[in-house]
Formats: structure tokens, sequence, C-alpha cells
């Protein structure tokens, strides 16, 4: 079954030192959270120098925000992906989280995680993670019906599944969430 890639670090010397602190940074802060990832690690693990690491992004701020981008970008084409190989409608979205809460290293929403870290003292992540979720929920419209409604039934599948994400993250268990989220949308009109 095909999930959805949380580690981004490949092999490391092929990739320029930007990329290669960007995939890093990827990783460790999706894994590890950001607070709890000091540049000094991602240097080390980057396989770059101080100066290198400077010369790419003037700050730690200005790297958790390349990589809330670089995120958002990996994140929503997987997600349409998985919901065209799912076949293109409501009743996708189930088996394509599936594919992202079931995996080994899930640790929930990289967006959410980090306005819960980073919100009060970096409003730029609070302003990615609205785009963030403003396109994921463009997405779960483009699998309604056009029509009346269509707009609001987007938004709160929208939110049942970021309910859906923070669940799976705090019972460390995807198939109850699943079945529930299963359970609701099968209950609402636009999955009909």
């Amino acid at each position: 079954m095909p999930r959805m890639p949380t580690r981004a670090t490949s092999s490391g010397a092929a990739h320029p030192p930007r990329e290669r602190i960007l995939l890093t940074a990827h990783d460790l802060f999706y894994r590890d959270g950001v607070r709890a990832t000091g540049i000094d690690r991602v240097i080390a693990q980057a396989g770059v120098t101080k100066v290198t690491f400077y010369r790419q992004f003037a700050s730690k701020d200005e790297l958790v925000l390349a990589f809330l981008e670089f995120r958002h970008q990996r994140w929503m084409a997987w997600f349409a992906q998985a919901l065209a190989r799912h076949g293109g409608t409501v009743a996708a979205i189930v088996p394509a989280l599936r594919e992202w809460l079931g995996s080994a290293d899930y640790r929930g929403c990289a967006f959410i995680n980090s306005v819960g870290e980073l919100g009060p003292v970096l409003p730029q992540v609070v302003e990615i993670a609205r785009e963030h979720k403003r396109d994921m929920t463009d997405a779960v419209a483009g699998l309604i019906r056009p029509g009346r409604g269509r707009a609001a039934a987007a938004r709160a599948i929208a939110l049942a599944i970021d309910g859906a994400i923070v669940q799976a993250q705090v019972l460390q268990s995807a198939e109850p969430v699943l079945d529930a989220l299963a359970l609701l949308l099968k209950g609402l009109p636009a999955a009909a």
C-alpha cells in the first residue's frame, strides 16, 4: 500500500547544500519537533559547515518557514495523488488517509504541530498553516458535486480530517479513527 512519504532525506552528498539542509530539517523537525531540533544537529546530519548553513539560511526561523513550504508542496501532491488513486470522490478520503496515518513514522500534521510550537512567536507559521488548510479544503471541495452547500461541506470534511489527524497522533492508532471518520463522512449529504 502506498504511504505518505514522511521522510525526505535521500543520499546526502548528491544534493546541493541547501537541499541537504532542507531535507535533513524536514525529517528532524517532523519526527522530533522544531523546538527540540537544534541547528547544530541539522548541520551535523546534513554534513555541512555552520558557515555553509548560514549562507543558505539566515536563521532557524528562515529554515522553519522553508521546511513548512516544502512540506506543504509535498503533502498536497501526495494528497491529490492519493485521492485520485482511491477514486476521486469523498469516499477516497479514508483510504487516502490510511496510507499516511498508518505509517510507522506518522507524527501528526506538521502544520498543526508547528502552530502549537511556534505560532505565538513566529506568526508566519500560522499564515503558512492557514494556506495549507485552505488548499486541503479546496482539494476536498473538488471531490464534492458542485452545488449549494459545497463550500460548507468541504469545510466540515476538512475539520473532520484535522480531527482524525490529531486523534491518530494522540491514540497512536489509525484504524479506530478512520472507522469513525468513515462513519461521519457517510452521514454527510456531500458523501452520497
